[in-house]
């Protein structure tokens, strides 16, 4: 599975995990400085995963892959994972 794909399935299992799934938008401090990067955070107890399209890929993926982990484990044990997305879930899987 190449990453972009990767990406699209994490976003969909997050969605469904209940996430907010948003794309980081501008800075506060100007086009020329990045005042943040792709990341997950709590908002009025609701879990967003925010993605710097500045960002490569690999780190979308590690930043889906560890929102998951983190926070909706019993989740992931209660659905059906392909296997390209259920080994980069639990650690198993490289790069695509």
């Amino acid at each position: 599975m190449d990453p972009a794909e990767l990406v699209r399935q994490l976003v969909d299992l997050a969605e469904a995990a209940g996430f907010e799934v948003r794309p980081l938008r501008g800075s506060a401090f100007g086009e020329s400085e990045r005042a943040a990067s792709s990341g997950v955070c709590q908002v009025r107890g609701s879990t967003w995963v925010l993605l710097d399209p500045a960002d490569p890929v690999e780190d979308h993926i590690a930043v889906l892959v560890a929102a998951l982990k983190t926070h909706a484990p019993d989740f992931l044990e209660t659905r059906y994972l392909p296997p390209a997305l259920r080994e980069r879930i639990h650690g198993r899987g490289g790069p695509s």
